[in-house]
């Protein structure tokens, strides 16, 4: 069940449950973890610790529960444990028990150093014990939304981290919106090597067609992806946190605003046609969803986020990111957990508490770290306190 126009987040929050949370965790040789087996009361859980501990590593392990990289885009083979004296990679697993209103699912992510046939490293899934197909299997199990520091530059850096962030935030309501990525990003690479290696008419028209289904699809997830955020904002208009006003700038979107889809399909299979000497020659397509913009202004002050303060900045992605959980989900679980890496950072008391309560709102377990408990004094009799130091996580 979706938040529906004119529903508050608290009403939604309400009607849907208990959600979703991750009961254990299990690592094996995952960054600074020899071994872990954490029990969590499925409540919000608070881990503090100095800088280096392991915070953010437990995070990470946990964003390996879902497709991509993780929350810091690492290597699988980054991720294994190293000491001194190490000749090879360790493999590395994380497990997870999570439970929801239907019971409890067993999710298992794993590396295994090696290459595959195509002489690619591969992480290995599997759901209550069976094999997964792909990672993207894991959506419809889990759905991890995060925020860390790294993402502070996001209205800075270029438009590729703002298209990944709001992909992310799709993906965790929309499990197909990464196989549309994907089927798309295989296509646009095949195309660039067809290309370079003069292949037949028949093949690159073939990739092309490939390419304009799913650049289409992928637009079209993307545009009503900005208008459920935009809905799940307005639905909390007594947010602590600006109003943030998004918009895709991108050609093939553009498209979509003004001709029905099949068209638009057409469309951009010609402009590929059309591109092909140049783009055989620069080795890469020069026009697409891959280079799609995100633009976001803070409302209220009608100033494009870039300009706002670092404060106002945290406090943008603050508000999509809550927006983001709130989401309705389609083939995926209601209530997302939240990953907050640092999230203290660039708040004051008032915001930090306001922040908890629409956690607690919206009815959803999150992560979140810091190296000062006193920052989380509010969540006392609330959360899960846990101490993290020396590969180990403590009461």
């Amino acid at each position: 069940m979706g938040l529906v126009e004119g529903q508050s987040i608290a009403e939604h929050a309400a009607q849907a449950g208990s959600g979703v949370a991750i009961s254990r965790v299990m690592l094996s040789d995952f960054r600074s973890y020899a071994s872990l087996d954490l029990r969590l009361q499925g409540r919000i859980v608070v881990l503090t610790g100095p800088n280096g501990a392991g915070k953010t590593n437990l995070l990470e392990a946990l964003s390996t529960l879902a497709p991509g990289r993780g929350l810091r885009g690492a290597r699988l083979s980054d991720l294994s444990r190293s000491t001194p004296g190490d000749t090879g990679l360790r493999p590395w697993s994380v497990g997870a028990t999570v439970r929801s209103t239907f019971g409890d699912t067993q999710l298992g992510v794993g590396f295994v150093p090696g290459a595959d046939d195509n002489g690619q490293l591969k992480r290995v899934v599997r759901i209550d014990g069976v094999p997964a197909s792909s990672p993207q299997a894991l959506v419809e199990r889990l759905r991890l939304v995060w925020l860390i520091p790294a993402m502070d530059r996001l209205f800075h850096d270029g438009a590729a981290e703002r298209r990944r962030f709001l992909d992310r935030l799709i993906t965790s309501a929309d499990p197909q919106h990464a196989r549309r990525w994907n089927n798309y990003e295989t296509a646009m690479r095949e195309r660039i090597g067809a290309l370079r290696s003069a292949a037949s008419e028949k093949w690159l028209a073939a990739l092309e067609r490939t390419m304009s289904e799913n650049a289409i699809a992928v637009a079209a997830s993307r545009r009503e992806g900005t208008k459920r955020l935009t809905a799940a904002m307005n639905a909390s208009r007594s947010s602590a946190f600006p109003m943030a006003q998004i918009a895709l700038e991108g050609t093939v979107e553009g498209m979509l605003e003004m001709m029905p889809a099949i068209e638009a399909e057409d469309q951009f299979a010609e402009t590929l046609t059309r591109e092909r000497v140049t783009d055989g020659e620069a080795g890469r397509t020069a026009v697409g969803p891959h280079l799609t913009d995100l633009i976001v202004h803070h409302r209220e002050k009608g100033l494009e986020a870039r300009t706002c303060s670092t404060g106002e900045q945290k406090a943008l992605l603050i508000r999509l990111v809550l927006a983001g959980a709130a989401v309705p989900a389609a083939g995926a679980p209601e209530a997302p957990v939240l990953l907050l890496d640092e999230i203290a950072a660039h708040l004051d008391y008032a915001r930090r508490q306001a922040l908890f309560d629409e956690i607690d709102t919206l009815g959803v377990q999150a992560w979140i770290t810091g190296t000062d408990t006193s920052a989380f004094s509010a969540l006392e009799g609330r959360a899960q306190f846990l101490r993290v130091g020396d590969g180990a996580v403590r009461a």
